[in-house]
């Protein structure tokens, strides 16, 4: 190869990594100081013995909902929602047509669906799938991603990107495209079915993700991925509206969150956070250049386990973890008696604690955050 070629070549991938349209317009932002496994969310190995029971193919039990009768049912990347009744065996219920992610029953027996592709749904009992929003405030619900219920029938559910649709780049690659260019395109959103009148109540969030009502239900828990974070609304009296931060800094990106017993809320951290990603965080232009490098040359989910339980102060009371990924990129965990089921984005099984002794009346220690 003659010198003027290997200057050509060179010339022509300057100019690509410099020029070429992406997908993304990265925003300046300032990543908060990376404090990684030291204090409560000191590593260890207390998730490395979960049990595992295989999917036989089926992959992405993203999240998880109990149902009155006990059957725990997990929605998949292939659009459809199974169920494990108590004896453990694993039955079809339906296919939504779109990609499930979070699903959590009302107070009347119908699964409430955030379908990434579809919009918000309702199965009930019988199958029957009903479509309860595509679009609010003229805006489409482009990626739906969890949602909670409140007892007297209100949801709650966040639209994790409206600028990157999940059925044009899949939920995976559309997170991370959203969570690059850090532009706000996530709300939270509260529907009324008995009106249908659908609410933005928070709006600007770097990609809008776990969602869970408080256990008094006076606010509402959600997960802002991209900004390491989870935040808390008020829902009644005078600070409706109202917006602050329960828990900040974390270690890693948080995706599913979700009541348990004690005052407590499971979160569950699908990666390690991305050095790149922090480090570049206010150097837009050097992140869009990121995006024209290959798709194995960027920064992406790492296949480590780590689910956290918190509380209303936001105090870290659980931290278990597997280094190892043995069941990796967890998403979130449901409790279940003295059990816990933990999700996950990419595996191919189920996962149930088998060396974590979670009990209904256990008391913790919690353990403060703050560095």
């Amino acid at each position: 190869m003659t010198k003027k070629i290997l200057i050509s070549i060179v010339i022509i991938l300057a100019t690509y990594l410099a020029f070429w349209p992406v997908e993304v317009e990265p925003v300046a932002w300032q990543a908060p100081k990376n404090e990684g496994y030291t204090g409560a969310f000191s590593q260890n190995q207390q998730l490395s013995q979960l049990q595992r029971i295989e999917l036989d193919g089926d992959v992405g039990p993203e999240d998880y909902a109990l149902a009155q009768d006990g059957k725990i049912y997990f929605a998949l990347l292939n659009g459809d929602i199974k169920y494990l009744d108590k004896n453990g065996q694993i039955h079809p219920w339906v296919n939504t047509g779109g990609r499930p992610l979070g699903i959590e029953f009302d107070y009347a027996g119908n699964l409430i669906v955030a379908d990434a592709y579809i919009g918000l749904l309702s199965v009930a009992a019988d199958g029957k799938i009903s479509q309860l929003v595509t679009e609010v405030d003229g805006v489409a619900v482009n990626y739906a991603d969890d949602v909670d219920v409140a007892k007297n029938g209100m949801i709650y559910f966040s639209d994790a990107s409206t600028k990157f649709h999940a059925k044009d780049y899949g939920t995976y690659g559309a997170s991370l495209l959203d969570i690059n260019e850090h532009g706000g395109h996530g709300r939270l959103i509260e529907y009324n079915p008995k009106t249908k009148i659908s609410t933005v109540l928070a709006q600007d969030i770097n990609f809008a993700n776990g969602v869970a009502l408080s256990h008094d239900e006076k606010h509402v828990l959600f997960n802002e991925t991209g900004s390491y974070r989870v935040l808390r609304l008020a829902l009644t009296g005078e600070q409706r509206g109202t917006l602050d931060v329960l828990i900040d800094n974390l270690p890693g990106f948080p995706d599913n969150i979700a009541r348990g017993t004690n005052g407590v809320y499971w979160l569950g951290l699908v990666s390690p956070r991305s050095k790149p990603l922090d480090m570049l965080s206010n150097s837009p232009q050097l992140r869009k250049v990121v995006q024209r490098l290959p798709a194995f040359m960027r920064p992406k989910a790492q296949h480590f386990g780590h689910i956290v339980a918190i509380n209303d102060q936001g105090e870290v009371v659980f931290n278990l973890q597997d280094p190892l990924g043995m069941y990796g990129h967890t998403t979130g965990a449901l409790e279940v008696g003295d059990k816990l089921y933990i999700s996950s984005l990419h595996e191919t099984a189920l996962a149930v604690t088998s060396n974590v002794n979670i009990k209904p009346g256990q008391v913790v220690e919690a353990h403060n955050t703050e560095m």
